[in-house]
């Protein structure tokens, strides 16, 4: 085709799929160019087809952006998006905005559930800058003696890191099947040759797209190999260190000579261990990656990945540590997952980890075992291994209060380990947060956990002392707070002193019973007064007082209201009903039949059959509801 031929040049863009990128706060954005030359008469002479990526870097994105405008701005700026897509764009920034840092020396860092990724490691820099354009070349260096086939594998490991280039090696085979061969072939050979290439490998599992690639290669099921080897490596290692470490400590003229061979084998040791550990992170993060289809997470399951992460709690790299706590996490979800971790004793290992002085570990910790607390057994381990203590004290702190609140509520789900709590300094902390909490509404984790440890006695005691019960009175007042009303409802339960200090709030309580609030508070306000049986309280007086003997007549006939408001009157009248002239009112009022005819609609319910039974139990015992049950009824005798 001569230049004058060609008359127009069309170019066709087309948007694809939307990531974030690995390393950095930024977006990239793949698209489809199409470039055609049209002739004279409009008909295609020549076209090509590229695939491209746009970086778009957020500079400005942090902990306090406006996720939902940056993603609208982002959107209108690139025409690469279409605002179909807004929707995707907000979800990745906002994952953006929640990652932390990625490799030492960056300004920001990567959020817990996606660790950093590992950093160009120690003693394998090289010098040299690599260029796409020789990658030939450094294909040839994986063909020469172990150092070139090192060197080769820096140099394209180089390239991989950025991901602009990924596309490029994607299409080079040649590439990819030489340093597939290679880290098949002599991984065992150099700890810096196999950490390379399976870093290279790592940087096209950071893209779903490249997972197929892997997969092809058979990287995933190498890596695992590989894992498993280090790590029976790493324990002769240490058994080889004990050993010398023993006879060091013999007493003989060779000591100072067994010492000094110690102090040699413990460095070269430790040397070992930074390499070993560099290798480990990156192909444990490599399977992560590979672990989102969960049909390769099940295969890695089966190839005994469970073992292999739990193994690894016991090193003490904190950024190895985050990523096996990571897999372990993502793991966790799995009951046959759990299992093996049941069997590995994983909450001993646990344990050892809180606290930590590394936050994010700390963090990460923490969230492996609130999945781990929904099994029960497991909460058990939890008190027996000592972790109860040493939770309630990372309650003050903003960063856990939350994991840490969602880990204690499922403690509290156990009676038996409600009263442990009354020994920590739990309670106080949890009522100065409800009484510092500005907002209308409590945290659902905050008040869950209180009104679980409200339902134990010593636990209720303590949330009394001073001026509790009239602070939680007061805000439960103003805000119509039903849940908080639920927690003081458990605290009127228990006998003692606590029970005596809710005469001063059975008015206000009553006044709530005819109100308009919702139901849900009502029930509680009501379910509260039901709990006062105090002696000295006058419930004559209250009944004509806020006029609720037409409220709870009203309240019993069948399909009235709700069941759970229902069964809460039934149990008032029961608890009123121990007062003579109370009863004889209620039963003036012609409750009795009422009662009776609620027994007949609800007959299939033990509890409301049990209830109501309780409600005739404690009228007979006086004399003018006994006639009336008598003489108008014939319940005794059907």
């Amino acid at each position: 085709m001569q230049p004058e031929d060609a008359r127009y040049l069309k170019r066709k863009v087309k948007g694809g799929n939307i990531d974030v990128h690995p390393t950095e706060k930024a977006l990239v954005v793949h698209y489809e160019v199409e470039a055609t030359i049209l002739g004279e008469m409009g008909d295609a002479m020549l076209g090509e087809r590229k695939e491209c990526q746009k970086i778009i870097r957020l500079k400005s994105l942090n902990a306090n952006t406006d996720v939902a405008s940056l993603a609208r701005k982002v959107v209108e700026e690139c025409k690469l998006i279409h605002p179909s897509k807004l929707a995707e764009v907000e979800q990745l920034l906002y994952y953006l905005q929640n990652r932390r840092e990625s490799p030492p020396g960056r300004e920001k860092r990567e959020r817990i559930s996606k660790p950093k990724d590992p950093p160009p490691f120690e003693g394998m820099e090289i010098d040299e800058i690599a260029n796409i354009n020789d990658i030939e070349d450094y294909i040839e260096l994986l063909y020469e003696d172990i150092p070139d086939k090192v060197r080769g594998s820096a140099l394209i490991l180089q390239l991989a890191r950025n991901p602009d280039n990924l596309e490029e090696l994607l299409q080079n085979e040649t590439a990819l099947g030489a340093l597939a061969r290679v880290l098949r072939e002599d991984w065992k050979q150099s700890v810096e040759l196999a950490t390379n290439i399976i870093y290279i490998f790592f940087c096209f599992s950071s893209f779903s797209q490249f997972h197929g690639l892997i997969t092809h290669y058979k990287i995933g099921a190498l890596c695992m190999n590989i894992i498993d080897h280090e790590l029976k490596r790493h324990d002769l290692w240490q058994e080889e260190l004990h050993k010398k470490k023993k006879s060091s400590l013999e007493d003989d003229a060779d000591n100072q000579v067994l010492k000094k061979d110690f102090e040699k084998t413990y460095k070269k040791y430790q040397g070992l261990v930074i390499k070993q550990e560099q290798l480990l992170r990156v192909a444990f993060y490599l399977l992560l990656n590979l672990a989102e289809d969960t049909r390769t997470e099940l295969k890695m399951r089966n190839k005994n990945i469970v073992h292999m992460l739990v193994k690894s709690l016991d090193r003490e790299n904190f950024e190895l540590l985050i990523l096996v706590m990571s897999f372990l996490k993502k793991l966790s979800v799995f009951v046959e997952n759990k299992n093996d971790m049941v069997e590995l004793n994983i909450i001993e290992k646990l344990s050892k980890l809180v606290p930590c002085e590394h936050e994010d570990l700390l963090n990460i910790t923490l969230r492996l075992l609130l999945n781990l607390s929904f099994d029960t057994g497991l909460r058990n381990k939890m008190v027996q291994v000592g972790l109860l203590p040493k939770l309630t004290a990372l309650i003050g702190i903003e960063n856990h209060k939350q994991i840490v609140m969602c880990i204690l509520y499922h403690v509290t789900m156990d009676d038996r380990f409600k009263s442990m709590f009354a020994y920590t300094d739990c309670i106080p902390q949890l009522m100065k947060m409800l009484f510092e909490c500005a907002e209308e509404h409590i945290d659902m984790e905050l008040i869950s956990f209180c009104i679980n440890l409200a339902s134990n006695k010593r636990n209720a005691q303590l949330i009394c002392e001073g001026n509790g019960l009239k602070m939680l009175m007061k805000r439960a007042f103003k805000f119509k707070d039903s849940l908080l009303m639920k927690m003081i409802r458990n605290v009127s339960q228990h006998e003692g002193e606590s029970k005596n200090l809710f005469i001063d709030y059975v008015g206000d309580l009553a006044a709530q019973i005819n109100s308009n609030e919702s139901e849900e508070f009502v029930i509680e306000c009501l379910g509260t007064l039901a709990n006062l049986t105090v002696p000295d309280l006058d419930w004559e007086l209250v009944l004509k007082e806020y006029d609720l003997v037409p409220f709870l007549k009203d309240k019993l006939k069948p399909g009235s209201t709700e069941d759970d408001l229902v069964l809460e009157v039934v149990i008032m009248i029961g608890t009123v009903s121990m007062d003579d002239s109370c009863a004889a009112m209620l039963a003036k009022s012609g409750i009795i039949p009422a009662l009776i005819e609620l027994l007949n609609a609800k007959q299939e319910d033990d509890e409301f059959v049990c209830q109501i039974v309780y409600v005739f139990y404690q009228m007979v015992f006086h004399q003018a509801t006994r006639d009336v049950i008598i003489k108008e009824t014939r319940i005794l005798f059907e």
